[in-house]
């Protein structure tokens, strides 16, 4: 097995990029999720009630982040100095954030027809994974619950096999955002995995990721459609956990052995 690509969404819910190398931290990808949109009361937003978010692409630069929104145009947005701070909401989770003072934020605004601002995980904004799943000594970034989340190329193309029997179209991985996506030869072969090995980088896999309508969003143009991922999922995947129902697509992680990793890399099962 190999690592197939590499992943980050540097704003939660914004379109992912790609990367061909990447920093694995404690906290996840380097750069990945640790900016945010939040509304007024500072509850987080998603494509789960904002599909065009998709449509919003985000990138790293050396000082920040460069946000592009379409007719709005590019927007070059600083690393906050932490001054201005916000108490942030992520599901359950309750934490103070850098407040992101910038233009950006109206214009996000204007495209979503929703009065939202950015927010910043800073050196000082501590969030703990699920505890129930990972433990007590892990953190995470604004992702969902965990800081990795990985995917089998093997086992879309089975999904995709379904769908198309269906008379459906077949879907991309970036359906499923996920951050590492493995060459394996096997579909749902990462049911029974344990923990990875990708080079340096140990990874401890602790949550089957139960899936949502994001996976009927186009990333590219925004667009909601048919939800045949969760449709065809009851049949090929269903969760058996009823601790965490729903239909199965990936694991999530996390980092037990830090460094570095690139597409390519040899993945091992290690447990």
């Amino acid at each position: 097995m190999r690592v197939k690509s590499l992943h980050i969404y540097p704003v939660k819910s914004l379109r992912g990029i790609d990367l061909n190398a990447a920093e694995v931290r404690p906290r996840g990808l380097a750069g990945d999720r640790r900016f945010m949109l939040v509304r007024r009361n500072g509850q987080f937003i998603t494509q789960r009630t904002h599909p065009r978010l998709a449509r919003i692409k985000a990138e790293l630069t050396s000082s920040g982040i460069r946000i592009y929104i379409p007719e709005a145009g590019c927007f070059d947005v600083p690393y906050p100095q932490g001054e201005k701070r916000m108490q942030v909401t992520v599901w359950r989770d309750q934490l103070k954030a850098a407040f992101v003072d910038h233009a950006v934020n109206a214009a996000i605004s204007a495209f979503l027809g929703a009065q939202v601002a950015l927010v910043h995980m800073d050196a000082d904004t501590r969030r703990a994974a699920d505890r129930a799943w990972a433990g007590d000594r892990h953190e995470v970034s604004f992702a969902d619950g965990f800081p990795v989340l990985i995917t089998n190329h093997a086992s879309l193309g089975a999904l995709n096999a379904h769908i198309v029997n269906e008379g459906l179209c077949p879907l991309s991985m970036d359906r499923f955002r996920p951050n590492i996506v493995v060459d394996c030869e096997t579909p749902w072969a990462e049911n029974d995995w344990q923990a990875l090995r990708i080079g340096e980088v140990e990874l401890k896999l602790v949550k089957p990721c139960a899936r949502c309508v994001v996976t009927s969003i186009d990333q590219k143009t925004g667009k909601p459609g048919a939800k045949s991922a969760l449709s065809a999922l009851k049949t090929l995947n269903p969760s058996k956990d009823p601790d965490n129902p729903g239909v199965i697509f990936g694991q999530n992680a996390v980092v037990t052995k830090p460094g570095h990793i690139a597409v390519g890399t040899p993945v091992e099962h290690i447990g």
